[in-house]
């Protein structure tokens, strides 16, 4: 699989990232460890190298599945994850960097974000040039390689550039969720950073797995997903019946096509979950798919049935 430069850094990624989100159990019901690894190992196989996970993903449950999974491989595989807002003072930070390497098994990450703005989710309010002098001294130990942020908006993305290099943002965009085409994207494009997209798959709804009424088991967090909620529910239907013959005319899945489609943006790679190694191998043959400028365009007119009706909130969750 072709490798490309995570923005200005000398880190090189696959195009389609697997997410480890599910490993980490809290909001996924019903996630066996076993099969977790064997999608983890299922992916590398198929050749996806990268893979991004979190300290709050099971609070380092998911970062250890993984790096049990890949500990033998570890010189040929990239590993991103990311760092809770309520770790963003200096040494709160070192020391979540710290606790990252341990459960991954690992003396250095290719890829350090910050998973959401300082403030966020009621976590106290810190400097980013005190964040940032933190992740600047990782980087200069050798424990990190690359800086990058997660859910920032663009100002907030231009603030954290004033302090250090920022190599990738990682947001939400899928065909059902495009707010970050407007002024993330472009922005990213003009500097050279990589667009990390998270939820291309709208959580499992441009896979195809969900009708309308379906019921969430209670500690599911997608119960909370917008597009799931009454009215965006049957918008969602209603587009991908639509979406559904072009898959089929391309003899791919709804799911390739999701991603293919996020893959046409400049600079963009999807981060896709999976929970088996089904997943993990579908996921990985979407790398080869290659929409045509019709395609595309069909697309894009079907996905506004959806996001012509979404504001412009960036968070997927109702809170």
């Amino acid at each position: 699989m072709e490798l490309r430069f995570l923005g200005n850094s000398d880190v090189k990624i696959t195009p389609v990232i697997m997410g480890t989100w599910q490993a980490g159990k809290s909001g996924w019901p019903g996630v066996d460890d076993a099969e977790m690894t064997r999608a983890i190992r299922a992916a590398f196989d198929e050749g996806i190298t990268t893979f991004d996970t979190a300290e709050e993903y099971g609070w380092g449950y998911s970062e250890k599945i993984l790096g049990s999974a890949l500990h033998n491989v570890r010189d040929q595989v990239i590993f991103a994850t990311k760092v809770h807002p309520k770790n963003l003072e200096h040494d709160q930070l070192i020391t979540s960097c710290h606790q990252s390497l341990k459960n991954l098994k690992t003396d250095y990450l290719d890829l350090y974000q910050v998973h959401w703005p300082s403030g966020s989710w009621g976590s106290k309010e810190v400097p980013i040039e005190e964040t940032m002098e933190a992740m600047n001294e990782l980087k200069r130990q050798g424990k990190i390689r690359a800086i990058g942020v997660s859910n920032f908006s663009v100002t907030q993305l231009q603030e954290a550039m004033k302090f250090g290099q920022i190599d990738s943002l990682q947001s939400p965009l899928s065909l059902f969720w495009r707010q970050v085409e407007k002024e993330h994207i472009p922005f990213c494009i003009e500097k050279d950073i990589t667009f990390l997209a998270y939820s291309p798959l709208s959580q499992g709804i441009l896979a195809g797995k969900f009708q309308q009424g379906h019921k969430f088991a209670k500690k599911d967090h997608r119960k909370r997903n917008r597009l799931f909620q009454p009215g965006n529910c049957k918008r969602v239907q209603r587009a991908l019946k639509k979406l559904e013959p072009i898959a089929k005319r391309n003899s791919i899945s709804m799911g390739q096509m999701a991603l293919a489609w996020v893959m046409a943006h400049p600079h963009t790679y999807p981060i896709a979950g999976a929970r088996n190694s089904e997943q993990a191998v579908q996921n990985a043959k979407a790398v080869s798919v290659n929409l045509t400028p019709k395609d595309l365009s069909e697309i894009e007119a079907i996905s506004l049935i959806v996001t012509s009706h979404l504001d412009d909130n960036p968070i997927i969750w109702k809170i």
